[in-house]
């Protein structure tokens, strides 16, 4: 990893999830730009073999993530995200992130499943009341274990996870 790679992605990443968290999308606006840069500075910095690992990284990640969002695995944004992360990481780093970003996005969806499991069958098992009738909290309608996981759920948490930790694992 180039250390002048650390506080732009870590920007991005930390806008990313915030996004991602909250609209489930990964704006075009920060994540192309990031792709773009990620390429010049490894340039600036590395001449043409920087270029190359760019252009390695990049290709990496979206051939990875285009896979499982053509599946319907993930989004977009997040194939965009990981293309631009591997723009300024290059290949070897990035496959680290990756590595990382699944064990991590299987702990979160393990997480929010259970969760939402609990939440529909423990904590929505009746209805509370404030007194007036005004204000309850309803009961979620039954769901499957299955059904849980098969909803759609924000990535770039995790991939920001695995590209953190990849940064301190990095020999370079």
């Amino acid at each position: 990893m180039h250390s002048f790679a650390w506080w732009p992605t870590v920007v991005v990443l930390a806008i990313a999830t915030i996004t991602d968290l909250r609209s489930r999308r990964i704006p075009n606006w920060l994540v192309l730009p990031f792709l773009v840069a990620g390429i010049g500075v490894s340039g600036w910095f590395h001449g043409w073999h920087g270029v190359g690992q760019s252009f390695e990284g990049l290709g990496l990640g979206a051939l990875i993530y285009g896979i499982l969002a053509w599946k319907g695995g993930m989004g977009m944004g997040d194939v965009k995200l990981v293309a631009g992360i591997g723009a300024w990481i290059g290949p070897e780093q990035l496959m680290v992130a990756l590595v990382i970003a699944a064990m991590a996005g299987g702990i979160i969806i393990l997480g929010w499943a259970l969760w939402r499991f609990l939440q529909s069958k423990v904590f929505g098992s009746g209805v509370l009341s404030s007194g007036n009738g005004k204000g309850s909290l309803r009961p979620q309608p039954d769901l499957s274990f299955g059904e849980l996981l098969s909803r759609k759920m924000p990535y770039a948490p995790a991939i920001a996870v695995g590209t953190l930790i990849s940064f301190f694992s990095s020999s370079h």
